[in-house]
């Protein structure tokens, strides 16, 4: 009658009777027709968020990924180029005008910022990061980043996902599919946003994966609520549970008859963990019980970063509780002309007023997950990443502004298997290309897998008739950044 079944194998009683009793409504008829068209998965998985044994024991337990959305310049922020402080308005050999996405002049731009050497590593910070600047000798910066795209939302998927080409699974989603989840009651890959990023959904997609190892998403506009997570109020616990258990029979009869559709288990187990994300994801997420200490250190009574720093407390308590890959979009930044950026590091028209911007925005929220991480001992399992999609360009855009430059950037790590204050590759004298140890995100994906217990050549997934993996064909693991060497 509905799609789940043979004449005969169940007794039901009328169509109309069992609707009401059982108060599933007419979404759940629907609910046979979409399970049926969902895409197969091709492996064998009863509980496709299952914990999973990795393919070698791993230093990392959690990523937590703050994305620096439009993309802050890397001779602005942490790469110190004294050749491009004195050669301010020349020209600069090698310029390309149309690295970018516009055209710029050729001619050097300093940076604006002032810059000092910090903690015992001696490491360059421009005075962007006041907070930041006290923990570098818990980062290991790679300085010699690039990729193929220079425009916002492809070079964003390259990033996430490997490559530009939309449709393939971001890391998150890697993760997850590759280890299971930690917790069984929140989902394992978490997105937390303000603006929308350029790329949106593609970024954190799942891609041709399970719809399982999608991320769940965050909007900081709607104070991080989650949809439809409330119980019906007609419903008690016991009825809800009644008809989950009724619905799960129903679906079950359904999946057995079609045994290659190995995907029906992730959507059936899809409802159970919503069932219990009732329960658990409201107390994540409820910032009230933190100490009033806590709120002042991440920034929450500053209305400059009060946003930010909500959403990295929200990683901490996050991460605390099992979630393997948390990733937060910068979303708030302003442009020479003091108008709100969807893409807040993109410094078009006057680095110097939007990166400072951008600097009171995120500064102090991310000092703080380095130093609540360490207090707490998560630092130990946790690996914090701060980076975005590309580098800027050395010489200007305009009179005070650069353009996109994805030939050489910087991304910093810090926590769980990575040397503190340590510097890998490096750009040319002014900054503008990766010369020294070039490393692609392929390398990046590479490493980051092998820091989780994952051979980056071994997590594949069948689809269309080939072997898809998040390294593609490339990827080397950055051995000398390592903790634990590599043999």
């Amino acid at each position: 009658m509905f799609g789940f079944y043979s004449p005969g194998e169940i007794s039901l009683p009328a169509r109309r009777n069992f609707l009401q009793q059982a108060g599933l409504g007419f979404g759940s008829v629907a609910l046979a027709s979409m399970l049926q068209n969902e895409t197969a998965r091709g492996a064998e998985v009863s509980d496709p968020l299952a914990q999973r044994p990795p393919h070698f024991p791993g230093q990392v337990k959690s990523i937590i990924w703050l994305f620096m959305t439009g993309a802050p310049s890397q001779v602005d922020t942490w790469d110190y180029k004294p050749e491009l402080q004195k050669r301010n308005g020349q020209e600069l050999a090698g310029s390309d005008p149309k690295t970018g996405f516009f055209t710029t002049s050729g001619k050097c731009l300093k940076s604006p910022f002032a810059w000092a050497q910090h903690g015992e590593s001696g490491s360059w910070v421009s005075d962007l990061f006041p907070h930041l600047s006290k923990h570098v000798d818990k980062m290991c910066f790679l300085h010699s980043m690039y990729l193929k795209q220079n425009n916002h939302a492809p070079a964003s998927l390259e990033l996430m996902c490997g490559t530009n080409r939309p449709g393939l699974p971001a890391l998150g989603a890697w993760m997850t599919y590759g280890l299971g989840s930690q917790n069984q009651s929140l989902p394992s890959f978490v997105v937390l946003h303000d603006t929308r990023p350029r790329g949106d959904d593609q970024i954190w997609s799942a891609g041709f994966l399970p719809k399982t190892y999608q991320a769940m998403t965050l909007d900081a506009r709607r104070k991080e609520s989650i949809d439809n997570l409330v119980r019906d109020a007609k419903h008690s616990d016991t009825q809800q549970r009644s008809q989950l258990d009724l619905l799960r029979e129903l679906n079950q009869k359904h999946a057995k008859a079609r045994p290659t559709q190995a995907d029906l288990a992730a959507r059936i187990n899809s409802f159970e963990l919503a069932y219990r994300m009732q329960m658990a994801a409201p107390d994540a997420l409820d910032l009230t019980k933190e100490s009033e200490s806590i709120h002042k250190l991440y920034g929450m009574d500053n209305p400059e970063c009060a946003t930010f720093s909500r959403q990295c407390l929200l990683a901490r308590r996050l991460v605390e509780r099992g979630v393997r890959f948390v990733q937060i979009f910068a979303g708030k930044g302003v442009g020479g002309d003091g108008s709100v950026n969807d893409v807040p590091w993109d410094c078009h028209s006057d680095v110097q007023t939007n990166h400072r911007s951008c600097g009171l925005h995120t500064d102090q929220p991310a000092a703080a997950l380095l130093a609540d991480l360490e207090a707490r001992g998560l630092l130990d399992s946790t690996l914090v990443i701060w980076g975005g999609e590309f580098g800027r360009t050395s010489d200007s855009q305009g009179d005070k502004g650069r353009d996109h430059n994805p030939n050489g950037f910087t991304i910093w790590m810090a926590g769980a298997g990575v040397k503190g204050g340590f510097h890998y590759g490096a750009t040319d004298p002014f900054g503008y290309k990766a010369v020294e140890n070039k490393v692609h995100v392929n390398d990046l994906h590479a490493t980051l897998l092998h820091l989780l217990g994952l051979d980056h050549t071994k997590l594949t997934h069948r689809f269309n008739g080939r072997d898809f993996r998040l390294t593609d064909v490339g990827g080397e693991i950055l051995k000398e950044i390592l903790r634990n060497p590599v043999a």
